[in-house]
């Protein structure tokens, strides 16, 4: 079983976003996928509550309740919503539980500081230094042409783990959450310019670079 997390400390960056979205896709390769919401306001486990029958299942965790103990043996991917506001010896038990962690970021001051903190706490654990779980970044939320994309542009490229996509601030994700879907599952006339810009994540996510060797 394939454990992929989506984590930063700071709260309303869009992991839930990521983390629904990265379920669905490996759902809709023919993976039996598993998502696990340690956050205690369920965003993850509602929009599960809602996916329609028709689309591929994705298997419920409350993780906030029950840890992972609800996962089943058969799992190929679990997809873990980490909550906010992590750190020290919680951050240190929740990545032990991850080979991939995705980190996204919102282009405000605020945001950029907070993870920079966040950053310096995370390549510091034994775990990630050893390489035994493989990081990125992903740029969320962001208006292109603005100074502060460029901002955040700039200090996510200076960062030492891969910068994997620039995600744009789009209705889609509003539009799919609400429907109990991920943005791969919309129209391609209405998704097209979104599914561009997972590319890079999904390649990433579906490579070896993504998992330790």
């Amino acid at each position: 079983m394939r454990h992929v997390m989506v984590m930063n400390s700071k709260g309303g960056c869009g992991k839930s976003t990521l983390a629904t979205n990265i379920a669905s896709y490996f759902a809709g390769e023919g993976r039996k996928v598993a998502l696990a919401d340690y956050d205690p306001q369920r965003t993850s486990l509602d929009w599960l509550a809602i996916r329609p029958d028709d689309l591929p299942s994705i298997i419920p965790v409350d993780a906030h309740e029950e840890g992972l103990r609800g996962v089943p043996r058969d799992t190929d991917i679990l997809v873990i919503d980490a909550p906010a506001r992590t750190h020290g010896s919680e951050m240190n038990e929740l990545v032990r539980r991850a080979e991939t962690i995705l980190v996204p970021v919102l282009p405000s001051p605020i945001d950029m500081k907070a993870c920079a903190h966040f950053m310096a706490e995370l390549l510091d654990l034994g775990k990630v230094q050893r390489a035994q779980a493989r990081l990125a970044v992903v740029a969320n939320r962001v208006r292109e042409n603005t100074l502060l994309y460029e901002e955040l542009d700039r200090y996510l490229s200076k960062l030492k783990v891969p910068y994997l996509s620039s995600l744009r601030q789009s209705t889609n994700y509003l539009r799919a959450f609400q429907r109990g879907m991920g943005i791969f599952e919309l129209p391609e006339y209405l998704a097209w310019q979104d599914w561009e810009q997972w590319q890079p994540i999904t390649k990433w996510l579906s490579s070896k670079r993504s998992q330790p060797s």
